[in-house]
């Protein structure tokens, strides 16, 4: 059975004494109620509009408009026939699993796009990618990644020459899913992968293409990702938007019995 508002209605009614619109406090209610938890079933449906206009004794229209600024945002997202369904915008399926982006981003309830930005063979890679994939030369992959075609990553991947070479021959770089190519067609098991996350700045080609401003913050992330007979398939560094993404790590503490 799905949750809905809490009993607590002290900061969830609308005030008809002040200047601000109706619309715009019931969406910033119903944004906070979100968060809470509140307002959606066990699959993140949201109650409907019929319901939230019973409950605050507004009109459709005004719910409406409510609901509107937060499925632009991304917040909330629609789907003909069977309702409105809440986006966390949190990629928690990233902690212990290795996935790539399309996947991830679908588990996520968005639908996925690229868009290739530079490929090809590498003569000269820089050192710390030359160490950790053990060659000298290799192959790139840069692509502009979406969610409902919302510009939201920049990833950057080097490969070695012969997954490279494969990867060439492939009609639809945007969108291929390289890591299911990886396996399904050369065959290769993904085992592990080594995953460094930290914190930059957007330069201005990179808001420009990722629509923030300039020197915004963005998570920054390094990946090696290893076969199942430990040899380094890929090497990658990307930036994402972090209102996209973020991290769940649980943390044991070990206990010391004196």
């Amino acid at each position: 059975m799905g949750r809905k508002m809490s009993s607590n209605h002290e900061n969830t009614k609308l005030d008809h004494s002040i200047p601000i619109p109706l619309h715009y406090q019931l969406s910033e209610i119903i944004r906070n109620e979100l968060l809470n938890g509140n307002l959606v079933d066990e699959n993140g449906k949201m109650i409907t509009e019929a319901e939230i206009s019973k409950r605050f004794k507004v009109s459709r229209i005004t719910v409406r408009s409510a609901i509107k600024p937060l499925v632009d945002e991304g917040l909330l997202w629609r789907e003909r026939g069977r309702g409105t369904f809440l986006k966390t915008n949190k990629v928690e399926n990233w902690v212990g699993q290795l996935m790539g982006f399309s996947e991830t981003i679908k588990a996520a309830g968005f639908q996925p796009g690229g868009k290739v930005l530079n490929k090809g063979k590498v003569t000269r890679l820089p050192k710390k990618i030359q160490e950790n994939l053990t060659i000298d030369q290799g192959w790139e992959l840069k692509r502009l990644r979406y969610a409902d075609d919302k510009p939201i990553a920049i990833e950057h991947s080097f490969f070695t020459p012969e997954i490279g070479s494969e990867l060439e021959k492939q009609g639809d770089l945007d969108n291929i899913l390289t890591y299911r190519f990886i396996e399904n067609e050369l065959k290769m098991n993904l085992h592990e992968a080594t995953q460094i996350i930290s914190a930059v700045n957007a330069s201005k080609q990179e808001s420009e293409m990722l629509d923030i401003g300039e020197k915004d913050a963005l998570l920054y992330i390094e990946r090696v990702t290893k076969s199942l007979d430990g040899k380094p398939v890929e090497f990658l560094q990307a930036i994402y938007r972090p209102d996209y993404f973020h991290y769940v790590i649980l943390l044991n503490r070990q206990h010391q019995f004196i």
